[in-house]
């Protein structure tokens, strides 16, 4: 596997936790939480997110609801739901187990 692979499987892995990480701050529009995992480097491609949310919200992590703009459409913004935060807490959970696995392994000297 090429290392520009592995980042990638990477990402793939931590995207959920990543936009639910995103949405649990409070209400978000979808264009915020692009540019955001533009900037952390987490996607470049916002199709990406549109098929994650669609999973998220059949899973009942998310909630949307429609807002007016000032310019254009209606805007969908994202809420967590209560099952979604516990999936979340469960996440955050399971990546410190395997950050501090990961770590450990790095660390250990021959």
């Amino acid at each position: 596997m090429s290392t520009n692979n592995f980042k990638i499987q990477i990402r793939k892995g931590l995207i959920e936790f990543c936009v639910l990480q995103i949405i649990s701050r409070g209400e978000v529009y979808t264009t915020d939480i692009i540019l955001e995992l533009q900037k952390s480097k987490m996607i470049v491609v916002e199709g990406t997110l549109y098929p994650l949310l669609n999973r998220l919200k059949a899973s009942n992590y998310v909630d949307y609801s429609w807002k007016e703009s000032k310019q254009g459409p209606p805007r969908k913004y994202y809420v967590l739901t209560k099952e979604g935060d516990e999936h979340l807490q469960d996440l955050h959970i399971s990546w410190v187990e395997v950050d501090k696995a990961v770590k450990k392994i790095i660390n250990t000297k021959k």
